[in-house]
């Protein structure tokens, strides 16, 4: 049975340090050495070496960008919910969901809601099945149920 040789070795380690201090990229350190970009990110990591920059580079850095905004609602889902919801001040109506549409995986097509009813391998597992609108998966009365607006709109609607 051939015995392996370490991965790295005194040699190894110190070519390592030399083309880190030389600011070598891990890509190129690695090509260098002959081991894997990640042998040599592990390494930096157990040696402690880092790239890190000094907090006043850090300061200066976070000065010359605009402060970060909230976390914006993708606009796909914003149209949703425009839709289901309405632009009116007006709260949403909420009817009772009819289940006279509901079909099975095979029945069900374009246009028509895919909200799954009961459980998956149930023997009354189906879809609902009423009509959804253009590029929805779902109806009206399931969007709802999925597309809820955030708080802050909600406490505007009442």
């Amino acid at each position: 049975m051939p015995v392996l040789s370490p991965t790295w070795t005194d040699e190894r380690i110190e070519l390592l340090k030399q083309h880190f201090e030389a600011g070598l990229s891990c890509r190129e350190i690695a090509a260098d050495i002959g081991v894997s970009r990640n042998a040599v990110i592990g390494k930096l990591s157990r040696l402690n070496l880092t790239r890190g920059r000094s907090v006043d580079e850090r300061r200066l850095q976070d000065r010359n960008f605009p402060p970060a905004r909230a976390k914006a609602v993708p606009r796909l889902q914003f149209e949703m919910l425009a839709t289901i919801y309405g632009e009116t001040s007006e709260p949403a109506i909420d009817r009772p969901i009819d289940d006279a549409n509901r079909c099975s995986l095979l029945e069900l097509g374009e246009n028509r809601c895919r909200w799954p009813i009961s459980t998956p391998g149930a023997e009354d597992f189906c879809f609902c099945g009423n009509a959804a609108p253009d590029g929805q998966s779902y109806c009206a009365g399931h969007s709802r149920l999925a597309y809820r607006p955030n708080s802050r709109a909600r406490v505007a609607r009442g």
